[in-house]
């Protein structure tokens, strides 16, 4: 009598999407002490998972992390130019109200 065995094979690709579509959390904490003294604590947090589950679950900082986007560097550099206007119409307006002799004084020149 023949005994039959079903084998399910998977290769690394079959295993890499099945972990891309779901999605695997890697926590662990690593602690460095002498003496029951706990001297050094270091948190690891991983996730694997492809851009569009991480976007799903509500991670998204790559899109905002001035270092990986020019659209986030973009923003800050409009942010500090709007800024920038800002008190330059500020510096104006606070000199305007200054008497005009008061400017080339002694004090206001550094």
């Amino acid at each position: 009598m023949a005994i039959e065995h079903n084998v399910q094979s998977s290769t690394i690709v079959d295993v890499l999407e099945k972990i891309l579509d779901k999605g695997v959390v890697i926590a662990g904490d690593i602690t460095v002490g002498i003496a029951d003294v706990e001297l050094l604590t270091i948190k690891i947090r991983l996730i694997v998972a492809s851009v569009d589950k991480a976007k799903e679950i509500g991670m998204d900082w790559w899109e905002t992390d001035p270092y990986l986007t020019s659209k986030a560097a973009d923003n800050n550099t409009k942010a500090l130019e709007q800024e920038n206007k800002r008190l330059q119409e500020r510096l104006e307006a606070l000199e305007k109200g200054m008497p005009s002799n008061r400017l080339g004084s002694p004090e206001f020149n550094y």
